[in-house]
């Protein structure tokens, strides 16, 4: 038994969980976070990678949701600007589509005036007959409107949320398993168990945080023993990536003659992302993978409007995720809400339970504060609101400095390739120099895994990130997966694995 007795104990490492915790330690309560995976493993690494207000929440009415996602995407860049940035989106127009052009327009004066843009670019017009982002689509295109939203390396932000809360003093637990929770009056008794070593230990905790994302009601069920609880919807959504269609760094916005949408995005400075889907899924979110109905309608869907179809053999990669939208009880996967709901649970002396349904990552951040209201009304109140001006770590230059950033390292670093400090910048910011120390030479670095992959970085990562094996490296702390071969990924697997050993 920990001697201690935490104040809240969150379950779930995703995006959510690691946000609530970092807010908390932050103003003071006593913190602790058990995932069963990698952080991010599960839906937060699984998303489209926008911060974006959500033009489409306007058709359902999501006016609140929407505004609070515009307002912060500023807020979120600023504190993370090497993993956030701004992006243009284009919106292809033909007459007789989908909307019609004054419903598109209407729902972009929204965009740009319910809130929060002040480095953004506004709305715009443009003649695809002689704009470049006209160039790749079918001539049919003539006109399109081009807004404003912005990108994330969305598993990069949740692992920065827990570095930073574990820098603050949280416990910070990955590849844990919650297997029993109950209450013994004004406290939560939680046991857990080591999914590598099968070690358990129990803690107290004076609150708990139930923010497992897909799993939120298996967790309700399981580890206390519910009855079959409901409370979330579970929609797939999946994503292809292929060769890169396009040299432009805007991304684009099509519609779909089912009113669904889909995005073509920059991806990784080769690839084009394309995505996402939305279907109801009724498995275990473990298990989910892209169906061949998803290939086919993404293939389609982008080939309506690329000059060069996309084909399934132009895939190179594919990844899945199930989004926990909260129920409520609309008939079709993408009229489901996506705003978030959070419930606390238990009666007047007994230890308290907040349930986190639904959420994006875009909101995570506000989610994070209005869970923390709910936790001082609990268990009383630490503390101010004071995420809005913090840093992630690595993101303490301003919203703007990335080029300034890349500047000062290749300055500092002189023997790397331009691409090389563009990636760590990217991903590290200005902790990179933690990654590079003295290094005069790329043999400085280390063993090279392929790519501009060195041992410097994944040693790194094992040691600051918790990275335990070669996927949790190459597939959210980078996506160097997407230049390894997989001999290549092997020799990393077993060199983390000996690494481990010797540690």
């Amino acid at each position: 038994m920990s001697e201690q007795i935490h104040d809240i104990f969150v379950i779930g490492g995703g995006i959510n969980g690691c946000g609530i915790a970092r807010d908390a330690v932050g103003r003071g309560y006593k913190v602790a976070l058990a995932e069963m995976n990698d952080f991010a493993s599960g839906t937060s690494s699984g998303a489209t990678k926008l911060i974006h207000g959500g033009l489409r929440y306007l058709e359902h009415y999501e006016f609140r949701l929407v505004r609070e996602s515009l307002m912060e995407r500023e807020v979120l860049w600023a504190m993370a600007p090497h993993i956030i940035w701004p992006m243009r989106f284009v919106l292809p127009y033909h007459k007789g589509g989908i909307r019609p052009a004054w419903l598109i327009r209407l729902g972009l004066f929204l965009y740009d005036h319910l809130g929060g843009r002040k480095l953004l670019p506004p709305t715009a017009t443009l003649d695809m007959k002689t704009d470049p982002a006209g160039k790749p689509l079918k001539s049919l295109f003539a006109k399109a409107f081009e807004y404003s939203d912005g990108w994330v390396d969305d598993a990069r932000m949740v692992v920065l949320n827990a570095r930073d809360a574990a820098d603050r003093g949280a416990t910070i637990m990955p590849r844990t398993k919650v297997i029993s929770a109950r209450r013994d009056d004004a406290l939560w008794t939680i046991e857990t168990e080591d999914t590598v070593t099968g070690e358990k230990r129990l803690f107290k905790s004076r609150m708990l945080i139930n923010a497992a994302g897909p799993w939120v009601d298996h967790v309700l069920s399981d580890a206390f023993g519910t009855n079959q609880a409901h409370n979330v919807r579970l929609v797939q959504g999946s994503h292809i990536v292929v060769a890169k269609k396009f040299d432009d760094p805007r991304a684009y916005f099509f519609q779909n003659p089912d009113n669904r949408i889909i995005f073509a995005i920059p991806y990784e400075q080769d690839f084009t992302l394309i995505g996402t889907t939305d279907r109801d899924y009724k498995d275990d979110p473990k298990d989910v993978r892209i169906s061949e109905e998803e290939t086919t309608y993404l293939c389609n869907a982008a080939s309506e409007y690329f000059k060069e179809p996309v084909r399934p053999e132009d895939i190179v990669w594919t990844y899945s995720a199930v989004r926990p939208l909260y129920d409520d009880g609309a008939t079709k996967a993408q009229e489901a809400t996506r705003d978030y709901v959070l419930k606390v649970e238990g009666a007047e002396g007994q230890a308290p339970l907040l349930n986190v349904f639904g959420g994006k990552l875009t909101t995570y951040r506000r989610l994070s504060e209005h869970a923390l209201e709910k936790i001082g009304e609990a268990i009383g109140l630490k503390g101010t609101p004071w995420t809005a001006k913090s840093s992630l770590p690595g993101g303490d230059f301003p919203a703007k400095g990335y080029e300034a950033e890349v500047v000062k390292l290749k300055a500092r670093y002189p023997f790397l390739a331009d691409p090389h400090a563009r990636r760590l910048v990217r991903r590290y910011g200005t902790r990179a120099i933690m990654i590079l120390g003295n290094a005069k030479a790329p043999s400085d670095l280390g063993r090279n895994f392929g790519s501009d992959l060195y041992e410097a970085e994944v040693s790194y990562l094992m040691a600051h990130e918790w990275a335990y094996t070669a996927a949790d490296v190459l597939w959210r702390r980078s996506k160097k997966g997407l230049y390894l071969s997989k001999d290549q990924a092997a020799t990393l697997d077993d060199y983390m694995a000996g690494t481990r050993v010797h540690a």
